[in-house]
């Protein structure tokens, strides 16, 4: 591959796995993927990197897996950012410019600005803000209000917030890898790129991405991301339930889930049994039958646990195109249904097919969603006019004695300054 050709990366950061993906623009301007390196991830609990070191150590074996694969070293990536004190805030900004004023570009600039400025309890940050309605002279405008003639204008604001640790920790991260984040994006924003319509956002549509650790549940109406929730477990507890009410090891657990589990009993096959070798012991059958009531079980645990969540955001009832499930454990079979079962929403599995890409490599799942997501944007961000060029990082030896206590302080106050200067630009952190 040719050194000087410019390649664009995401990674994402999740509770169980770390997916760092490199990508270029083809001849026919679509995406192709070159790279993808994938890790079992270590020191992030719900979505939220805590151990630096630990986290570290899994994204770089990520990244790197990714850079030996596409032959070039990644330099910039865009991030995922998630986690459970991620809350969403409803803010109204007015603006009054006297008579037939006619509203312009910087006008709106200004009411985002305003919004910007909102007081927040110490340690927190705002991630993502976007208009959710317009009104002029109190008349709601149903598309941009750049054009149209006023007095006054008035704005609401979706302002969604979490602790600045939470970029802190993920800028460290990258940083010991000599790698800049060039943005760090909401999971939900990120994923929605590849799994949801225009269509569906604006008729308001609930993004439930199942993972491994977590579950987490995003809500879109009339084009905007209006409430964002998460509930602490996922994939991981059916596979313990499946490992103690079969007596088996984890590992054998998580694979007859992934093999033969489906989410409604009742559809299982009646005699049907699989059976595990096991060195030293006698094998073990267990019934595809058994074996699904385990799951739909505790798969029913987690529905009512995000479902209540999509009632106490109170756009239930605004859920014109239903429920979009991803995530790994989305791929149960008859887990739609059963979701349709206990909510009464249309339900389909959210696979990544808004994204224009060519690949040799199987990432048409749900599991990469989220990454492929980021790329999309990173790729589109690439295209935007009058960007600047990003500087180099210069490079740091990660095993200098008490390198985290004296780069600490340094990533954070780089991180804020860096936000402080785009306060308008609501894909960045």
């Amino acid at each position: 591959m040719d050194k000087n050709e410019k390649i664009f990366a995401a990674v994402d950061i999740g509770s169980t796995k770390i997916v760092a993906l490199a990508g270029k623009k083809n001849e026919e301007g679509k995406i192709q993927i070159i790279g993808l390196g994938q890790s079992t991830s270590r020191g992030v609990s719900r979505g939220v990197v805590l151990n630096v070191e630990e986290a570290f150590a899994a994204i770089n074996e990520a990244v790197g897996v990714a850079e030996k694969d596409c032959g070039h070293d990644i330099e910039n990536v865009f991030v995922n950012i998630s986690g459970q004190q991620l809350t969403t805030l409803t803010l109204r900004q007015h603006k009054v410019l006297g008579r037939d004023h006619c509203f312009n570009e910087n006008d709106i600039s200004q009411l985002m600005e305003q919004a910007s400025q909102i007081n927040l309890d110490e340690g927190m940050f705002i991630y993502h803000i976007n208009p959710e309605l317009y009104t002029i002279d109190g008349e709601p405008v149903m598309a941009s209000p750049v054009g149209t003639i006023g007095e006054k204008i008035e704005a609401d604001f979706k302002i969604h917030i979490a602790p600045d640790s939470y970029q802190r920790n993920i800028a460290m991260c990258f940083y010991k890898g000599s790698i800049s984040v060039q943005k760090a994006i909401l999971d939900p924003i990120a994923s929605s790129e590849v799994v949801l319509t225009e269509d569906e956002k604006e008729a308001g549509v609930a993004l439930v991405d199942i993972g491994g650790g977590t579950t987490k549940i995003s809500i879109f109406s009339e084009g905007v991301l209006c409430f964002t929730s998460m509930v602490p477990f996922g994939g991981n507890v059916i596979t313990r339930d499946i490992k103690e009410g079969c007596s088996i090891t984890a590992k054998e657990a998580e694979s007859l889930k992934r093999q033969f589990g489906q989410a409604i009993a009742d559809f299982a096959p009646e005699h049907k049994v699989v059976t595990i070798q096991r060195n030293g012991w006698e094998p073990k059958q267990i019934s595809f039958k058994s074996l699904a009531h385990i799951i739909q079980a505790r798969m029913e645990e987690i529905i009512v646990h995000f479902f209540y969540q999509v009632r106490k955001s109170g756009y239930a009832d605004k859920l014109g195109a239903g429920i979009v499930i991803t995530g790994g454990t989305s791929l149960l079979i008859n887990l739609p249904q059963l979701i349709n079962f206990h909510t009464g929403f249309d339900v389909r599995i959210g696979k990544p097919i808004l994204i224009d890409f060519v690949s040799d490599k199987e990432i048409g799942s749900p599991i990469f969603a989220t990454a492929l997501g980021l790329l999309k944007m990173a790729a589109s961000d690439d295209e935007q006019p009058g960007k600047k060029k990003k500087r180099k990082p210069v490079k740091v030896k990660s095993n200098e004695p008490g390198f985290l206590m004296t780069m600490k302080t340094k990533i954070a106050q780089q991180v804020i300054v860096f936000f402080e200067e785009n306060p308008a630009d609501t894909e960045m952190t």
